[in-house]
């Protein structure tokens, strides 16, 4: 997801152009590696820069797991457009999770909100009532499965099977037994493509797995993973991809405006509808750094802990729709969409059917 949200950010800094007269500088890109070590170091690399006035990141859960206390500590601010661990945020009735810390914000969606999604359709919709569920022992993938248990249970289902593999694993025989003994009629897998890909392509062929319904989240809702003839007949929930006529408020540019831009500039669709949240976050960050500047002597500065008060306090219009954050730095709309993919040829996200849409 990173190329893409990459690309979300460079779109939303050319369109914002100046603040307060001046350019805006990306610097050089860190690569979290999607790990707690990565999101570690490139998180003591950034406030090792007192220039530096906010971040958007990380791609991953599990990097943020470590940065935010990094980036909090120093009082910066960070703005995540893909972390939807809960443990970042809140349990989303009033109480702080392990991994909150002052500083972090994300326009993405608390999973928990997807865990309510998945649950609500499988049970009633597609009217599932034993579901295992597999994770990679990922902070992303952890609380998502758990927190779909969960839901799933309050929603009068069963979750015969909770078990894990380990990031790295290909042959999925031991779980994939487990599953068909259990006799699950659904399996919840959240996880990313490296395991994502040969979990979906052996379950196909497992004997006692025959009609077992699969359904996966965002992290495998991407053109790679879609491109790949296993993908068939799974459903995925993610965030909204469908943004249609949505305005960004600070640069007045519609979703297929900037989707026209991004085509143009990058030659090729965007392969994960994360890059509209990029895209957000940055206006979001930019919009707060020109409310909260002062101009003294031909000098901007930007007061930290006022740049981290506006974030928490004024949301904006997005793409993505309203985004406003609650104490715990949860901004995004909670909306869902599940997507049930059946054509290969088909790798653009919003041209998948959307089969059901979730709203808090």
């Amino acid at each position: 997801m990173g190329e893409p949200v990459r690309r979300g950010v460079e779109l939303a800094v050319r369109d914002v152009g100046a603040v307060r007269g001046r350019s805006v500088d990306l610097g050089d890109p860190l690569d979290s590696m999607c790990s707690p070590d990565g999101g570690a170091a490139g998180a003591r690399e950034i406030v090792a820069d007192p220039q530096i006035l906010g971040v958007i990141g990380t791609s991953c859960s599990a990097a943020a797991v470590a940065a935010s206390p990094v980036i909090s500590a120093a009082g910066y601010v960070m703005i995540a457009p893909s972390t939807t661990s809960p443990l970042l945020t809140s349990d989303l009735a009033g109480n702080p999770n392990p991994h909150h810390h002052p500083g972090y914000f994300r326009v993405a969606n608390n999973d928990l909100y997807q865990a309510r999604a998945v649950a609500d359709f499988a049970y009633n919709q597609l009217g599932l009532r034993r579901i295992a569920t597999l994770h990679d022992g990922d902070p992303y993938t952890t609380a998502l499965a758990a927190a779909f248990g969960d839901a799933f249970r309050a929603a009068g289902g069963e979750v015969p099977v909770a078990t894990a593999i380990t990031k790295g694993q290909t042959d999925m025989t031991s779980v994939l037994a487990e599953f068909a003994a259990a006799g699950s009629d659904g399996i919840f897998f959240p996880l990313f493509r490296p395991e994502g890909s040969p979990f979906a392509a052996q379950a196909r062929a497992f004997d006692g797995l025959e009609g077992v319904t699969l359904i996966s989240g965002a992290a495998l809702l991407v053109s790679e993973f879609l491109a790949e003839p296993q993908s068939e007949g799974i459903y995925f929930a993610g965030p909204e991809a469908d943004y249609g006529g949505n305005v960004n408020a600070v640069t007045g540019k519609s979703a297929e405006t900037v989707i026209a831009a991004y085509q143009a500039e990058y030659g090729q669709h965007p392969t994960t509808p994360y890059w509209a949240l990029a895209y957000d976050a940055t206006t979001f960050l930019l919009d707060a750094i020109d409310a909260v500047a002062v101009e003294e002597g031909g000098r901007l500065y930007i007061d930290r802990a006022a740049l981290r008060a506006r974030i928490g306090a004024v949301g904006i219009e997005g793409l993505i729709g309203t985004i406003s954050c609650d104490a715990f730095g949860d901004c995004g709309t909670g909306r869902q969409n599940i997507y049930h993919h059946t054509d290969s040829s088909v790798t653009d996200v919003e041209r998948l059917p959307v089969v059901y849409r979730f709203a808090p």
